[in-house]
């Protein structure tokens, strides 16, 4: 029997195939009788199989459904173990984005390539395939599961990193390069998606921040490391000899070791995917017992007229490793086939490519919180790659630094990731101190309504007059009155004021790079700018996260296609851009932009529940 079909009638099918009394109390049924078909959930308490008296214990074994637990409920030992490798593989997607550029001048002797910008062409493929991969990979992921999408796209990453390296001809570099963009964008893009799957909102934030950390300390080390292979083997051999190709050879080696570590330790985290596969497991298990002859389960009355009930209640820890609950004094013997809500809903893998493909052009260029989000991040990330030309560059023109000594200088960009990702973890603990919370009778924190004014009146005798608030007590309670630790628009108060760094920096790093001023000044202009980018960039995961909810991979895959495409641009104008307009013209006019788009954050500080409400996909989230 079609279990799909049937259930799109009602969660459970009609219940005229209940046993007879004779079979209840007896314990017999057949293959005449009718199946129902219950939505399985986490929460699902798992009734008791009919057990007859004859049955061998063999027979009778339960399927291991310790494989299916929830992520949410999973330890934190298990967690922060997918959490470190998904750190570890989006450590290297930022490292290759970032190594390609030191070699570019080896590259287009080798290649045969009319310039510089020329072989530079190689980031802006990367960053193409970067930006329109997720589209068509997310519904696969949604349908199949995280695990087969890590794989697949990580052994296409470590294939085409290989022909990166034996390559002959600057078309065939593109090419690769166009898919090893590819197969990297899985593991920046959908580790948000895994990191959902483990924590709650709550909790979310910290391994948030590591993952954005990883991203651009990865960044940073990439032309760091990329410059001392070039400097010091760079210029022995040529063609599939050329010690340059280094470059690449070593990143397929630990990619590959990456790897094979995720094939044999990640898994699966995807809740909808791993309840369809427990629903089959027991499904099957059901099959096997009757055709052995022993059908059906023992379900309560008064759970039986709405089987949907079965979803109220928490698992307990036997259910989970495949225990059944003991039937009451009530039970009925039922057949049941689970489905899973999630498969009921889901579409056609072709719509939902169409939708994950259309849906974020829709968001990007109807709402004005995604359109200028992007916008923002979009620009920090262009800046962020018009270091791995600019920095070289810069120190070679003012302090006569030759390549593998101005490499150095990328220290600083991942000493100010490291910093930033403290400083965001940081962030989310102040959020949550406890006078800063919605106060409430049990939290000892006093409410506005209970800060009261001194009086002069007398009181009757025995009363005793109420203490006039402190100043501390003022102000957080104006904090909690006009910045609400529960709104989406808390995940960017410090954005507010830390993404400032970005063009401070750029002012610092522009202004300050002259040949009588110390090579440390610039180069916490570079700390500083990319506190402020990193800053940028986890506000806007966690702000779209919290504001569109099951729309949200559409608002960021929005974000990361035009972040992607500027980053992949930024590249190619860094050498006209200081040859035309200088170092210090250069930094300023990015300081200045920096500084209008700063502006965006705090509009949404102070108008984001109007914007919010104006907003179809916003707005329907609020009436849900």
């Amino acid at each position: 029997m079609d279990i799909r079909s049937d259930a799109r009638q009602s969660p459970v099918a009609e219940t005229n195939g209940r046993p007879t009394a004779r079979q209840r109390t007896q314990g017999m049924m057949d293959d005449s009788a009718e199946i129902t078909y219950p939505y399985l959930t986490f929460k699902t308490p798992l009734p008791t199989p009919n057990v007859p008296s004859d049955a061998t214990v063999e027979t009778l074994q339960p399927p291991d459904l310790s494989k299916y637990t929830n992520p949410i409920t999973w330890p934190d030992s298990r967690k922060y173990l997918m959490l470190a490798l998904s750190c570890v593989a989006t450590f290297l997607t930022g490292y290759t984005s970032g190594s390609y550029s030191p070699p570019q001048s080896l590259m287009r002797e080798d290649l045969g390539a009319s310039s510089n910008i020329a072989v530079l062409t190689g980031i802006t493929s990367f960053c193409a395939g970067f930006g329109f991969a997720p589209m068509f990979l997310a519904p696969f992921s949604e349908m199949n599961g995280r695990y087969p999408v890590f794989v697949v796209a990580g052994i296409m990453y470590v294939v085409f990193q290989a022909v990166c390296g034996v390559v002959r001809t600057l078309a065939g570099m593109i090419i690769a390069r166009l898919f090893v963009g590819i197969g990297a964008s899985v593991f920046s893009t959908m580790v948000g998606g895994v990191i959902a799957d483990m924590w709650e909102k709550e909790g979310r934030n910290t391994p948030m921040a590591l993952f954005s950390g990883s991203v651009l300390i990865g960044t940073g080390a990439g032309p760091l490391f990329g410059a001392i292979i070039t400097q010091r083997l760079g210029h022995t051999g040529t063609g599939n000899g050329a010690a340059w190709k280094w470059v690449f050879w070593h990143q397929v080696i630990t990619s590959a070791v990456c790897i094979v570590i995720l094939v044999f330790f990640f898994k699966e985290s995807r809740g909808s995917v791993l309840l369809s596969r427990k629903a089959r497991a027991l499904n099957k298990w059901y099959e096997q017992r009757e055709e052995q002859g022993y059908y059906g389960v023992w379900i309560d009355e008064e759970q039986s007229s709405d089987m949907s009930e079965l979803s109220t209640a928490e698992p307990s820890s036997d259910e989970e490793k495949g225990t059944m609950r003991q039937p009451g004094p009530t039970a009925s013997l039922r057949r049941i086939r689970w489905i899973v809500k999630e498969d009921e809903e889901r579409s056609s893998l072709v719509k939902m490519i169409t939708i994950s493909v259309c849906r974020p052009f829709h968001l990007l260029f109807t709402e004005s919180i995604v359109f200028f989000f992007s916008l923002w991040v979009s620009f920090a990330w262009g800046v962020l790659y018009l270091t791995f030309g600019s920095i070289p560059m810069v120190f070679r023109r003012q302090y006569g630094w030759d390549l593998g000594r101005g490499g150095l200088v990328f220290i600083a960009l991942i000493v100010g990731a490291a910093i930033g990702t403290g400083l965001c973890i940081w962030q989310e603990r102040i959020l949550h101190h406890p006078r800063w919370a919605v106060p409430t009778a049990s939290s000892g924190v006093p409410s506005s309504s209970t800060l009261v004014a001194p009086t002069d009146e007398p009181l009757p005798d025995g009363e005793k007059s109420q203490a006039p608030p402190s100043r501390s007590e003022r102000i957080w309670s104006f904090i909690r009155r006009r910045f609400p630790a529960d709104s989406p628009e808390s995940r960017i108060y410090f954005t507010c004021v830390v993404s400032i760094l970005l063009p401070i920096g750029l002012f610092i790093f522009g202004l300050t790079a002259r040949p009588h001023i110390h090579w440390i000044v610039p180069s916490i202009g570079i700390a500083l700018a990319t506190l402020g980018i990193l800053s940028i960039y986890l506000a806007i995961f966690n702000y779209f996260a919290d504001s569109y909810h099951q729309f949200a991979s559409s608002a960021l895959a929005a974000q990361s296609l035009c972040r992607n495409l500027v980053g992949g641009a930024f590249p190619l104008v860094t050498g006209p851009l200081i040859e035309n307009l200088g170092e210090t013209r250069m930094t300023v006019l990015l300081g200045c932009i920096a500084i209008g788009l700063s502006v965006v954050p705090w509009v949404l500080v102070f108008y984001g529940d109007r914007i919010r409400a104006r907003s179809p996909f916003a707005s329907q989230l609020g009436r849900q």
